[in-house]
């Protein structure tokens, strides 16, 4: 493997360190706001087949550990839009 490739793999894994201890839910949440850019709860709910409530502790987590951050959604104020900060 070359040094460029294997340092690539050393800051992919280094980014997801703040999520490791996290539990599955909030991994797999931190997982599709990585291939997405911003989701509304309902919308991460639909992509993970997770219950709403479900959702709203994984954010929660993934917010307190600063792997996530949230802003109100133009098209509706009582909407949070998530996006991934890591």
């Amino acid at each position: 493997m070359s040094t460029n490739a294997s340092q690539n793999i050393q800051e992919q894994s280094d980014r997801w360190e703040p999520v490791r201890e996290l539990p599955p839910s909030a991994k797999l949440v931190a997982k599709e706001l990585d291939h997405n850019d911003r989701l509304t709860q309902t919308e991460l709910a639909e992509a993970t087949l997770l219950s709403t409530r479900t959702v709203r502790q994984a954010v929660s987590r993934l917010e307190a550990v600063g792997a996530v951050e949230s802003r109100v959604s133009f098209r509706d104020a009582r909407k949070q839009l998530y996006t991934l900060s890591l």
